[in-house]
């Protein structure tokens, strides 16, 4: 098969754990407002839950691009209301501390390594939602080693729409068919197979605490398959 000149990454849930990462966060600030005693990865849930549809709202209703931060923020408050809280109510420094835990997610086991043994043989780049600031406190916490961090604000477009999977390409210079999106969700694959990239698949299953993707109908025959970033760095004969 012919190798792509490029890897293009997608990042929350693909290289890193959002799930334990916000569970653990969240376990703290529950307890300041006054919900120690709920289950913080419930919560974590429910803050995710929000995200696809805030995505499809950010399409259908013509809003202007705010960067994921804003949004993340926007999730936030409707979860807590969503758990009897009025945001209101909560000092604006929590709420903007918490807000950032999307800063601080801790990469999965293989992340790094697997990263790193890409890289020797191909550019690693971000293709994600987040924003560029975001994406770097991620990468600096976790020790991630991109060759570029390229945040949605690249193309003002959220996946998946077309638009931010060919502005990657374009940046880098190369065709569609150059670039290979690597990513846990069949969903954003299928959309960037449909704009012209070749695709892998990183399987994992813990995401969403082993309950099944919301997106699994959208699986087809990739053209990688692998169980962890260093097994595709196996087959890939990094």
């Amino acid at each position: 098969m012919t190798l792509p000149k490029a890897l293009a990454f997608d990042v929350f849930g693909t290289v890193v754990d959002w799930r334990t990462s916000i569970a653990r966060e969240s376990a703290g600030f529950l307890a300041q407002i006054g919900l120690g005693d709920r289950n913080p990865s419930a919560f974590a849930d429910a803050w995710r839950a929000q995200y696809i549809a805030a995505m499809i709202g950010m399409r259908k209703s013509g809003r202007e691009f705010v960067p994921l931060d804003v949004l993340h923020r926007e999730m936030l408050e409707a979860s807590l209301r969503d758990w009897g809280v009025d945001p209101a109510g909560c000092d604006e420094a929590l709420l903007a501390d918490w807000n950032r835990a999307w800063h601080r997610l801790d990469p999965w086991p293989d992340a790094v390594e697997g990263l790193t043994r890409l890289k020797a043989r191909f550019p690693v780049v971000t293709l994600s939602n987040g924003n560029v600031a975001l994406l770097l406190a991620m990468a600096r916490q976790g020790g991630l080693p991109w060759d570029a961090i390229l945040g949605a604000e690249v193309s003002g477009f959220y996946k998946p729409d077309p638009r931010a999977y060919l502005r990657t390409a374009e940046l880098l210079q190369l065709a569609p068919q150059e670039l290979c999106l690597v990513a846990a969700h069949h969903g954003d694959l299928a959309a960037a197979r449909a704009s012209g990239l070749m695709c892998a698949y990183v399987d994992r299953p813990d995401e969403y605490g082993g309950a099944p993707a919301p997106d699994a109908h959208h699986e087809q025959r990739w053209e990688w398959s692998s169980t962890s970033l260093t097994d595709l760095a196996d087959q890939l004969g990094c």
